[in-house]
C-alpha cells in the first residue's frame, strides 16, 4: 500500500506519457513549471522578454535592466484542479537594484500535494502525511556594458516526497544545490519607418547540480538542468502602444533513457547503466545520446511564441502557443492572460487551452500573480 501510494506520487509530479519509452524524467519537475502568470500567459517564454518580479525563474540577468529600485512578487499556480483542490505551486521573489548596474534578488517556490491520509488496513485510523517541495533562490546580476547583462544564481533544493514509514527509520528529505548562469541582451530603441523597436535576447542555464537521492544507498535521480534561450522583439508604435513578439526554445541537459544492452526494451539493467552517468558526463551526452540521432535530439527541442500588447503601460494582452513533440511528451498547448497595473501594483491572469491527446495537468487552470513595484525610476537608455 505504502509503495502504492509513492508511486501515485511520482506519477502526479513526474513528467510522464503512456507509450512512450524515451520521454526523459527528472526528479524536483516542479522547478519546471511556469510558476506566473505573465509567462505562462504567453507559452511559458520567460527568458527574453523584458524584466518583471518574476525574472528569477526565468533569466536573472534581467534584473540589471529593472526600471524601479525594487520589486516583489507572489504568484498561486493550481495544480491537477480537475482531480484535486490542494496541489498547488506557491511563488515568491524579490528584487533589489543595488545601483544602476547591478542588482540581487531572491525568491521561494514551494509545490504541495496537500494532505493525504495513509491507512494500512480498512480499520486503521491513518496517517496524515504532507508531501511537498521547496526551492529557495539568491542570484546577482550585474550590466557587462550597456546592453548586455549576466548573473549567476544559487539554488538550495529539498524534496519531502516520501512518506512515514512504519519502522524505526522514518524516511527523510532529500536536498540538493544547484546554479544558474544566465545572459540578456537589449538594445537600445531604434527608430524604423513606421515604428520604433528594441530588440531582446537571453538564455539560461539552469539547475546544474549534482543528482538528488531520497534513500541511503538508494537510485539517484537527475535534477532538471536545463538550457534555454530566445529571442524578440517590442514594436513600439506610440508612447501609449506596444506590442512584443518573443520565440524561445528549451532542452533538458539530461541524457537519453535507451536500450545499453540492446535486448529490445528499456529494463532495470538499463536503468542501472543509465544511473552510472554523472550529473556533467549528462550535460554533455544530452547533445548526442539520442538513439535515432539528430532527428531524436531535434524532437527533445521545445519551442514556444509568445506575444504581449502593452496600453500605456497600465492595460496587457498575452497569448501564446508551446509545442513538444509527441515522442518525447507531448505537451502542446495555447495560452491566454491579461495584466492590469494600477499606481505600483500589477496583477496579472492566465489560462491554459491543451491542445495534445495527453491531458495537461495545468489545462482549464486559471493562474494568478501580484506585483508590487517600489522605489526610485532608473533609465537604462
Amino acid at each position: 500500500m505504502k509503495k502504492f501510494i509513492i508511486l501515485c506520487l511520482f506519477c502526479v509530479v513526474f513528467k510522464v506519457s503512456a507509450q512512450e519509452d524515451r520521454v526523459i524524467t527528472t526528479a524536483v519537475p516542479f522547478l519546471t513549471i511556469a510558476a506566473d502568470a505573465r509567462a505562462s500567459g504567453m507559452g511559458d517564454v520567460g527568458v527574453a522578454t523584458s524584466t518583471d518580479a518574476f525574472s528569477q525563474q526565468w533569466n536573472p540577468a534581467k534584473f540589471a535592466f529593472a526600471e524601479r529600485k525594487m520589486g516583489f512578487g507572489i504568484s498561486y499556480t493550481p495544480y491537477l484542479e480537475s482531480i484535486i483542490t490542494d496541489i498547488s505551486l506557491l511563488s515568491a521573489s524579490f528584487h533589489n537594484k543595488i545601483n544602476d548596474r547591478s542588482a540581487f534578488a531572491l525568491g521561494i517556490r514551494y509545490f504541495t500535494l496537500g494532505e493525504i491520509e495513509l491507512r494500512q488496513f480498512a480499520g486503521d485510523p491513518g496517517t496524515l502525511a504532507k508531501p511537498n517541495e521547496v526551492a529557495f533562490d539568491g542570484s546577482y546580476s550585474l550590466k557587462l556594458s550597456q546592453t548586455f547583462s549576466m548573473s549567476v544564481a544559487g539554488r538550495y533544493i529539498s524534496s519531502n516526497l516520501k512518506l512515514p514509514g512504519d519502522g524505526a527509520e522514518d524516511s527523510k528529505a532529500a536536498s540538493a544545490f544547484a546554479v544558474d548562469v544566465s545572459g540578456y541582451y537589449r538594445s537600445r530603441e531604434m527608430a524604423y519607418r513606421e515604428f520604433d523597436g528594441r530588440w531582446r535576447a537571453g538564455f539560461n542555464i539552469s539547475n546544474l547540480g549534482g543528482k538528488i537521492k531520497y534513500d541511503d544507498g538508494g537510485q539517484e535521480n537527475f535534477l532538471p538542468t536545463n538550457l534555454k534561450a530566445g529571442v524578440g522583439f517590442d514594436f513600439i508604435f506610440d508612447q501609449d502602444n506596444v506590442l512584443g513578439l518573443t520565440t524561445e526554445f528549451n532542452k533538458l541537459l539530461v541524457p537519453t533513457p535507451q536500450d545499453f544492452n540492446n535486448d529490445g526494451r528499456i529494463d532495470a539493467t538499463d536503468n542501472d547503466e543509465y544511473q552510472k552517468i554523472s550529473f556533467f558526463e549528462g550535460v554533455f551526452k544530452s547533445f548526442g545520446d539520442a538513439p535515432d540521432g539528430f532527428s531524436e535530439e531535434l524532437k527533445e527541442l521545445t519551442w514556444a511564441l509568445g506575444a504581449e500588447y502593452s496600453y500605456q503601460e497600465s492595460f496587457m494582452l498575452r497569448t501564446g502557443y508551446f509545442n513538444e513533440s509527441d515522442f518525447k511528451g507531448s505537451r502542446k498547448y495555447f495560452t491566454l492572460g491579461a495584466g492590469f497595473l494600477f499606481n505600483s501594483t500589477q496583477i496579472d491572469l492566465s489560462y491554459l487551452f491543451s491542445t495534445s491527446k495527453v491531458r495537461n495537468p495545468l489545462e482549464n487552470t486559471l493562474r494568478f500573480s501580484l506585483t508590487f513595484n517600489l522605489g526610485d525610476y532608473f533609465y537604462n537608455d
